[in-house]
């Protein structure tokens, strides 16, 4: 994955701007996760959620995110809303640095590439994402940024 214009971090302060509420939240979640084998915080409402493991850019500790995803043959998608935030969340700029890593579903771990959506697969994505979870709708509404859609391919 390449970094492109669009997201950049303003001032590189991405970590301070997030909420701690919001990323205790994330933890407590995925702690949750992994102790049940996926049982608790599996989903969210009709949502599936996995965990991301991704390799943190600059300090290069391991980084666990429960997301909510799509799920297309072996390819699993997830987007980068970050709450309609006008920055791009930290998970995908640890993809971008380095687009391996791993998803946990339920108790199983798989190692994963990732890559960007194309425009055309985004466009075909989005209404799935949105009838998902509507809040996605609200969030594209609210953002500066053009939303990224990931792909996670088996590796």
């Amino acid at each position: 994955m390449t970094e492109g214009a669009a997201g950049r971090r303003p001032g590189g302060g991405h970590a301070k701007a997030i909420p701690i509420v919001v990323r205790a939240m994330s933890a407590t979640h995925a702690f949750t996760y992994r102790l049940s084998g996926g049982r608790l915080g599996g989903s969210f409402g009709k949502a599936p959620v996995l965990l991301l493991k991704t390799t943190g850019r600059k300090s290069g500790k391991t980084r666990e995110t429960p997301l909510m995803h799509i799920k297309d043959g072996d390819t699993y998608t997830l987007m980068a809303s970050n709450g309609g935030r006008d920055t791009h969340p930290a998970w995908y700029w640890n993809l971008l640095t380095d687009p391996n890593a791993s998803i946990r579903l339920g108790a199983v771990e798989q190692a994963v590439r990732a890559e960007p959506a194309s425009p055309e697969q985004a466009s075909q994505l989005w209404p799935k994402f949105v009838g998902m979870y509507k809040s996605y709708e609200g969030y594209r509404k609210k953002s500066a940024r053009q939303i990224p859609i990931v792909l996670l391919r088996p590796r």
